[in-house]
């Protein structure tokens, strides 16, 4: 059956969270504070290890009180924020004022920054008449992103896992995205960077691609296959 619409994942699949030195020094930044530099750089490589950052690394350490909260933390605001800040707060920061403030920061479209070949694959997508839908975990609305980096006229709906109390790999997820595309799932393509949370679209019967999640100076056109999927 010829592909009719696609599915992409937004973290590590369209955009790339910025790093965490990068995350830490902009929230210094705009407190009008700073830290010397080997400080900012030992305070980032906690927090990336603690994995406080949304969108970068997962934990090397799960602390207990927080395990079943990590496990479902996508399926609302309240507990996406709960999750991340409990991380960061593993990390015993200057200010205790940072740890909400870093939270607030990785939601800015500052934060984040669109691989290379997004855009142009996009568009092109839409130009062949395909349908595009964003189908992502995640504990806010991210559509400003998209809007403030000029993806978003190429999106024609969004299916975000706290908005729906569910979040991948369940089917459900996936299902709102194709209804709100009008296809069917035989007829869409999912594309993602996580095989346990993006190929949970295969149980509903959308065919599934993979692309590495890498910083956006790595992969300059690992989007760009898509379109050899499209008949």
């Amino acid at each position: 059956m010829a592909i009719k619409g696609v599915l992409f994942d937004f973290s590590g699949t369209l955009f790339r969270i910025e790093p965490a030195r990068d995350w830490l020094r902009a929230v210094l930044d705009a407190r009008g504070s700073s830290l010397p530099e080997a400080e900012l750089a030992r305070y980032a490589e906690q927090l990336a290890a603690a994995g406080a950052l949304p969108g970068g690394s997962s934990p090397q350490r799960m602390p207990p009180g927080l395990a079943e909260l990590w496990e479902t933390r996508d399926e609302s605001a309240e507990r996406h924020r709960a999750a991340y800040t409990g991380l960061a707060r593993q990390v015993e920061l200057p200010d205790p004022g940072l740890y909400d403030a870093l939270y607030e920061r990785h939601m800015t479209p500052a934060a984040w920054r669109p691989y290379p070949d997004a855009a142009d694959v996009l568009r092109t997508l839409r130009e062949w008449g395909v349908g595009i839908a964003v189908v992502s975990n995640i504990g806010w609305d991210l559509r400003p992103v998209f809007r403030a980096h000029g993806l978003d006229a190429w999106v024609d709906a969004y299916a975000l896992s706290f908005e729906h109390g569910v979040q991948k790999p369940d089917v459900r997820l996936f299902r709102s995205a194709c209804e709100a595309l009008g296809k069917d799932p035989g007829e869409v393509l999912m594309v993602g960077d996580d095989t346990y949370a993006d190929g949970g679209a295969a149980n509903l019967g959308c065919a599934v691609h993979f692309v590495d999640h890498l910083p956006v100076e790595e992969r300059p056109a690992g989007l760009r296959p898509v379109l050899g999927l499209i008949d």
